[in-house]
């Protein structure tokens, strides 16, 4: 059972739910539409795990970007890596190997959030 879910919000959610499946690979789980048409809830999955997000806008407040990043492991970081920058994403962090075993490499999504992906596994 999972305890602890990412949450996201996005001017165009449903615009972010796309490209977070065509960038990242994450899977559709579940949409709910705001009697605006807009998204007022949806589910993205990865391996086992959820990841939830909605249309927002307004100011946010949001540390700095080395303060805040959603890591997500996956099998093969150059795979993942290639297709993440196939479809735009912005390489904050080329692939590189870590002293504790693991390949990284961290990118931003459409909304400036940043992603870390390895094969670390906690």
């Amino acid at each position: 059972m999972r305890s602890i879910y990412p949450v996201f919000r996005y001017p165009d959610a449903r615009a972010a739910i796309d490209w977070l499946c065509a960038a990242f690979d994450f899977q559709v789980h579940e949409v709910h539409d705001a009697p605006d048409g807009s998204v007022a809830h949806a589910q993205l999955g990865y391996g086992g795990d959820l990841l939830m997000l909605a249309t927002g806008s307004g100011p946010r407040v949001r540390p700095a970007d080395d303060d805040y990043v959603v890591y997500v492991a996956v099998d093969d970081v150059d795979a993942h890596h290639g297709r993440a920058r196939t479809a735009g994403a912005e390489i904050v962090r080329e692939p590189f190997d870590t002293d504790y075993g693991s390949r990284d490499y961290t990118a931003r999504d459409l909304a400036g959030n940043v992603w870390s992906f390895g094969t670390y596994r906690p």
